[in-house]
């Protein structure tokens, strides 16, 4: 009698059908892999589907072995005004992974892309005197995070002419995003054309898994492969109860909102209930962060603050008055001091005061200020 009883045929198919989407995305992910030369270029934000896609990309390239390499980039967006715990476990995460890739000697690049500094969101809003953005003018959503992301891909496509743009989108994970990912016409591989960006095709190979699946699959292969861990990112679950922001590409991506990681400065939202999470949940440092955020939503209806003509000469509600930009940039600065995290730029201050000083200031009012809080960007300005 044997040790252990023989698996029936029953029970083997159950199995195969419990994992089949595994199964499924693996061979999709090898198919689309060895078809072509086209690069890969992997879309990761350090949320649960893209950290999910990427260790599965990884386990393919480390399976097929260095032979069969050819090149694999990700992508990852820091827009300069991530929440401080999210950036550094992004950044440490990409640190572990690109270093494992090099010594794998696998063909792999890691971009980390943040927008240029007249791009950038102090830039615009202290330095332009732009409005918070509102659902009905996303202005950051161009700026902060399809230009950075677009500039990487276009360079990819200009080098091979084109390339494999890797998602990590389902449609478990709204109606909305369902419909629109059902409407577009596949290939025999899974992949359709890209809306916006030329000679790029789009790979989704986790579009069928469900929510518990994919966390599943992630306590189940925990470390992974690149000598990191799941385990901080799952404490950022819980503590945020939150999903992740999308790497956009696109303006049809809908605005990360409501329970979901995004920029800190987020005036899209209602109420950032992933931020509430954090400092429930023990990192009560980041109140001053939520009630800056909350202030900016609250000047922003205040029309004292605001010039009466717009950047383009014409009559209406414009840009924030200089009085208003040098009170938003000593706020900033406040916070700064009180989180004990650099929230902005060298760049970002030397920048707003090129604009200040084209537009309305001739004493060097933002190095100034920036000075008085501890902040020298500039050493050789006379103050």
């Amino acid at each position: 009698m044997p040790l252990f009883p023989v698996t029936s045929i029953g029970e083997r198919e159950e199995t195969k059908q419990k994992y089949s989407h595994i199964a499924n995305s693996k061979q999709l992910l090898y198919e689309n892999f060895v078809a072509d030369h086209r690069p890969w270029v992997v879309a990761f934000s350090g949320g649960k589907d893209s950290t999910l896609l990427l260790q599965l990309v990884y386990e393919l390239l480390l399976d097929v072995g260095p032979q069969y390499q050819k090149p694999v980039h990700i992508i990852a967006s820091d827009t300069r005004v991530e929440p401080p715990n999210i950036e550094q476990y992004l950044r440490k995460n990409l640190a572990q992974l690109r270093e494992h890739a090099r010594l794998s000697d696998l063909d792999l690049t890691v971009h980390l892309v943040r927008p240029d500094v007249d791009q950038g969101f102090w830039g615009n809003l202290i330095g332009k005197g732009y409005p918070p953005p509102t659902r009905w003018f996303r202005w950051c959503t161009t700026k902060m995070k399809i230009k950075p992301v677009r500039k990487v891909v276009d360079s990819i496509v200009a080098e091979y002419g084109s390339v494999i743009l890797l998602l990590g989108t389902r449609t478990a994970e709204s109606s909305n995003r369902s419909r629109r990912m059902q409407s577009r016409e596949y290939s025999s591989r899974g992949l359709n054309p890209h809306q916006d960006i030329p000679n790029a095709l789009v790979l989704q190979p986790i579009s069928q898994w469900k929510t518990e699946q994919v966390w599943e699959y992630l306590f189940a292969y925990n470390p992974p492969p690149w000598n990191s861990s799941h385990d901080e990112m799952l404490n950022l679950y819980k503590q945020a109860n939150s999903g992740e922001c999308p790497i956009v590409t696109d303006l049809d991506t809908p605005p990360c909102g409501g329970n979901r990681f995004g920029c800190w400065t987020c005036t899209v939202i209602k109420d950032d209930k992933s931020m509430k999470g954090f400092i429930e949940t023990g990192d009560e440092w980041m109140q001053p962060l939520y009630e800056f955020r909350q202030w900016l939503k609250l000047i922003r209806e205040d029309e004292s603050l605001r010039n009466k003509y717009k950047r383009n000469g014409q009559q209406g509600s414009g840009p924030f008055t200089s009085g208003a930009r040098l009170m938003i940039l000593e706020k900033l600065l406040i916070t700064e001091q009180v989180v004990g995290w650099q929230l902005i730029g060298d760049d970002e201050l030397l920048y707003i005061q090129q604009i200040w000083t084209e537009e309305f200031d001739i004493m060097d009012s933002a190095l100034r200020l920036a000075h008085q809080y501890s902040r020298k960007p500039f050493q050789s300005v006379a103050l």
